[in-house]
């Protein structure tokens, strides 16, 4: 009798917790603090977005959002942290473009992949801003000409700096490079925020970054953009020649934007769209990116999915024409 009691009740369970729907496993969702990766250190471009985007999420979800930051192989090892933790929502990704580079130049090296990125689900798309060349304020070249003039009559004596290889800071002056057919000399660091120090210290003489790590220092003076690599006008910096104005016709986008691993189920996706959403229209959250030089544009998860899958084409296609670098 004691036997079959036990039976019928498991079995009396097993039917309850088969009957429990996706939304009540939502709302269960999240129970204890969540992780998000940034895979690059403080200061740079993830992170200046990351940071607000956390704190906002965490009101919506009700529940701690804690950023950590995980540098090093141009934002890899973070990313591959993610692709390859548990998929039950509570290991995010505050990934940059890099992101869909990554893969393509292991193949490039042929190495093994640190990542795959179908190995990462997008939730959202938060910015998307062209990277900007800058110099010291105290260098001798006011003009992207003077800078260039330099850079061709003095093959390697320009050194620029990035948050790694292929890295989101990497290819936009890789690009420069073929399309000017020039040579400058790479100095690979672990993040932006480090990169950018080392350009304010006078261990390298140039970089391209997204506008948020270095607002505050062109307007201070310290730093002094020379062009960009958009179409237009550059709100943050609309005194700022594009590339393309300038008659070198090429174009990149840092873009961020936040990633679940694969398997992470919808109800917990769906949770996690909403609060992304909820962030970028808080007003904390607006403010702190635009006093930081960027802005919100935002893009919901069946939109960023066909995003990046355009982006990983095109990236693949570049990172195909730069080939291996050292």
């Amino acid at each position: 009798m004691r036997l079959r009691r036990f039976i019928c009740l498991a079995w009396g369970m097993s039917v309850a917790m088969a009957c429990i729907s996706p939304s009540a496993m939502a709302q269960a969702y999240p129970s204890k603090p969540i992780i998000m990766v940034v895979p690059f250190p403080p200061g740079g471009v993830a992170d200046t977005v990351g940071r607000p985007v956390a704190e906002a999420m965490s009101r919506y979800l009700k529940q701690t959002i804690v950023v950590e930051n995980k540098g090093g192989a141009g934002g890899g090892i973070g990313m591959a942290q993610v692709a390859k933790s548990k998929a039950d929502g509570y290991t995010l990704l505050m990934s940059l473009s890099s992101l869909v580079v990554l893969p393509e130049a292991d193949k490039i090296l042929k190495r093994p992949p640190m990542f795959q990125v179908n190995q990462l689900k997008p939730i959202a798309r938060f910015t998307a801003d062209p990277t900007v060349l800058v110099v010291r304020g105290d260098s001798p070249w006011k003009t992207y000409a003077e800078f260039m003039a330099y850079v061709k009559a003095n093959p390697g004596r320009i050194s620029y700096g990035s948050s790694g290889n292929y890295g989101t800071m990497h290819v936009p002056m890789e690009q420069l490079k073929v399309a000017t057919s020039s040579f400058m000399l790479h100095v690979p660091y672990t993040g932006a925020g480090p990169a950018v120090m080392a350009l304010l210290g006078g261990q390298i003489e140039a970089l391209s970054t997204g506008p948020s790590s270095v607002k505050q220092q062109i307007a201070s003076g310290r730093l002094r953009a020379l062009a960009h690599w958009g179409d237009g006008t550059l709100a943050s910096m609309p005194d700022v020649p594009s590339l393309k104005q300038l008659g070198v016709p090429i174009q990149y986008s840092q873009w961020s934007g936040l990633f679940v691993p694969a398997d992470t189920p919808a109800a917990v996706v769906d949770n996690l769209r909403q609060a992304a959403k909820f962030a970028a229209q808080d007003a904390r959250a607006v403010a702190a990116l635009t006093g930081a030089g960027t802005s919100f544009m935002y893009q919901d998860a069946p939109e960023f999915d066909r995003f990046v899958q355009a982006d990983a084409k095109e990236m693949s296609d570049l990172v195909a024409r730069i080939g291996k670098v050292d």
